[in-house]
């Protein structure tokens, strides 16, 4: 009788003991049916007690639930969550939602990183604490994979088999199961490209339409309009819970209950101006992501950073660990020769080394770093001294661009303003209009100001306006609309400002763009943004935006002063531009034609290249005075400015030297000296 029977049952006794365990766990999950009836009962009013503890109700079997789900109340029993903190709100409105009799499956609308998922945790936390009505106390909070449940299912009908299990198992659980499904767009359309005739969502709709199934769905406002508002079915399953971004005083409060975490994580300690940063810096300089989670990425990439540079002071901590054990046996050998003056001696110096902080500890500082590193903006120079450099911006810019001081100053003072708060949140930090002649110095102001403001001339974004003279060439500025060729590819001014948002925006030839080029400028100008093909808005409230045309040359380049000259080229510019995109400028800048004085100027800062490459070979390079004026004279045209300089530098100054080095005749440590003789610029090395 002990062996097997039919080759499908263990033995006897195994076969009775089975049996008998599932009578007693029958009789078991009875009372516990019995006593939660008798406590209704007595209870009608369904109000709740204390809040206390909550015990796990006695737990149905899920397997398949447990092998594709996330017990998020077992992860919040065990300590594992993070706090959740600032979203009481939202949780007692997810609450709310559970709560109903029907529709009673909350869906967590929000932008991405803003804490949808934290909220889920809270709600987690709060069902481990006691703190939930009645009806959910005890209730699994489980996180649902659906990409791991589509992973793996190479034929037809395995996905459906798989999610109808899960749906099962969760429907027979009586309510004891709250299901969390992150992204849960992607139900629409999940396991139908497997092979399966049916997709997620059309799996779970009866088991919502009937109330045996409680689902809490997340996701951003850009997928429930593109996916889940397109199904009107799913959509009146869900009732949507807002969730804002929260400010920059709620994202600090966030942060301060996160902080103990992650400094147990880094073992670091972080300061509150670190944590007052991570949050401001975040939320001005990584403006295309949201807080909390921008804040809380910042500051653990700071944290990071921190504990990997003090790993090589580690070995230092423990050499003052030995020195303070050895002072330590000094002091006890001083106690007992009665030495009491050398022994409070050694007592200090033991106070003073015990007092050094063994952590490292996160300062603002560290947060501008990070952020320096992960966007390219000279964040830390900025903190530590922006006031400084603005207000010395006027001669930063003046080395490079000469013979304008008019030019530089009105934009030094718009900067100023901008940076100072006093213009507009929601436009442009600085917007320009540079007008006058070709070749006098618009173009290299706007690369100068990309310099001393971003820290580097690449910040420049310079767009040629002549390129977009006709109507279709807008799809190249935002992109294509949708349905035409080209949908897929970004446009060339949306790209760049998601890029680099702190940059400088320079608009080359702008009277000779089309008509309705100028209107999306018009929309950068007013409102600070720009919106593409697809929809998407980039920010444009960080960056200069300087628009340049020779409208006014003529009168310019008379010779007058430009402040005489200024109302005939406002006018002139009114006629040729749309005048709301005049009016939309902080600035019309006039740039003046350039003197001889000037040009000899500028010829000297363009000698600066060669003279550094011939440096580098040992060789210094001396000119005249009567040779920069002739060099100036030579490469000046009054129609081009001081743009032939360039080449007559390398003609006249260039090609011999390159002659007299491949000669031999310019060695280390030899000079050359230019000069004019007989009507030409001559070399001669000493």
């Amino acid at each position: 009788m002990s062996q097997p029977f039919g080759g499908g049952f263990g033995p006897l006794e195994e076969l009775v003991g089975g049996l008998l365990r599932t009578f007693e766990q029958s009789l078991t999950d009875d009372r516990v049916g019995r006593d939660r009836d008798d406590r209704d009962r007595d209870d009608p009013g369904g109000g709740p007690a204390a809040p206390r503890p909550a015990p796990p109700r006695p737990r149905a079997r899920t397997p398949r639930l447990d092998r594709y789900g996330r017990d998020l109340t077992d992860a919040a029993r065990r300590g594992l969550l993070d706090p959740v903190i600032g979203r009481e709100d939202e949780v007692d409105q997810v609450l709310e939602v559970l709560g109903r009799r029907t529709k009673n499956n909350p869906l967590l609308v929000g932008d991405p990183g803003v804490g949808k998922t934290a909220i889920v945790e809270g709600i987690a936390q709060r069902v481990v604490e006691g703190r939930v009505p009645p009806a959910l106390r005890g209730v699994r909070v489980v996180a649902l994979d659906l990409a791991g449940m589509v992973a793996g299912t190479k034929y037809r009908g395995d996905f459906e088999a798989r999610i109808t299990a899960v749906v099962d198992e969760v429907v027979a659980a009586q309510r004891s199961v709250v299901l969390f499904v992150d992204e849960v767009h992607a139900v629409v359309g999940a396991g139908s490209a497997e092979g399966g005739a049916l997709d997620a969502a059309t799996i779970l709709k009866p088991a919502l339409a009937r109330g045996d199934l409680q689902l809490i769905g997340a996701t951003t406002v850009e997928d429930h309009r593109k996916h889940i508002a397109r199904d009107p079915a799913l959509e009146r399953r869900f009732e949507p819970v807002r969730v804002a971004e929260p400010t920059v005083e709620q994202t600090v409060e966030i942060l301060r209950g996160l902080r103990e975490r992650y400094e147990r994580h880094h073992d670091v300690t972080i300061g509150d101006d670190a944590v007052e940063a991570a949050a401001r810096m975040s939320a001005r300089y990584v403006p295309d992501r949201f807080l909390p989670d921008k804040a809380v990425d910042l500051l653990d990439r700071a944290a990071a950073r921190a504990r990997l540079r003090s790993a090589d002071d580690d070995r230092d901590e423990d050499d003052v660990l030995r020195r303070i054990a050895q002072l330590a046996r000094a002091r006890d050998v001083a106690v007992d020769a009665e030495d009491y003056e050398r022994a409070e001696e050694l007592t200090k110096e033991i106070g003073r080394l015990s007092a050094v902080e063994p952590r490292p500890v996160l300062t603002a500082d560290d947060v501008a770093a990070a952020v320096a590193r992960s966007t390219g903006i000279p964040t830390a120079r900025l903190q530590a001294g922006e006031a400084a450099a603005l207000l010395d911006l006027d001669a930063r810019l003046a080395r490079r661009v000469v013979g304008q001081d008019e030019a530089v100053a009105a934009v030094a003072d718009a900067v100023r303003r901008s940076r100072a708060g006093l213009a507009g949140p929601d436009r442009p930090a600085g917007s320009f209009l540079f007008l006058g002649p070709t070749g006098v110095g618009k173009t290299e102001l706007a690369r100068t100001l990309a310099e001393a403001l971003f820290g580097s001339e690449d910040r420049l974004v310079r767009l040629d306006m002549s390129e977009y003279g006709d109507r279709s060439s807008l799809t190249r500025l935002v992109g294509a609309p949708p349905g035409y060729v080209g949908y897929d590819d970004a446009g060339q001014l949306t790209e760049a400002l998601r890029r680099h948002p702190y940059s400088v925006l320079l608009f080359d030839e702008v009277d000779k763009a089309h008509p309705d080029v100028l209107a999306v400028l018009l929309q950068l100008l007013d409102a600070g943004r720009i919106t593409d093909a697809r929809g998407r808005t980039a920010d444009v409230s960080h960056a200069v935006v300087i628009l340049t045309s020779n409208i006014g040359a003529g009168s310019l380049q008379t010779g007058r002063p430009v402040d005489d000259v200024r109302e005939e080229v406002l006018i002139e510019a009114r006629l040729r531009l749309r005048p709301e995109l005049v009016g939309r400028v902080d600035e019309v800048v006039p740039f003046a034609a350039l003197t001889a004085a000037d040009l000899t100027r500028i010829t000297g800062l363009l000698l600066g290249a060669t003279r550094e490459r011939l440096r580098e070979r040992g060789v210094e390079l001396e000119l005249s005075d009567a040779a920069l004026a002739w060099l100036a004279d030579r490469g000046h045209r009054p129609e081009l400015g001081a743009r032939p300089l360039r080449r007559t530098i390398a003609r006249e100054v260039d090609r011999p030297l390159a002659r007299m080095l491949l000669a031999g005749e310019l060695r280390a440590g030899a000079t050359v000296r230019g000069d004019v003789r007989d009507g030409a610029l001559e070399f001669v090395a000493v």
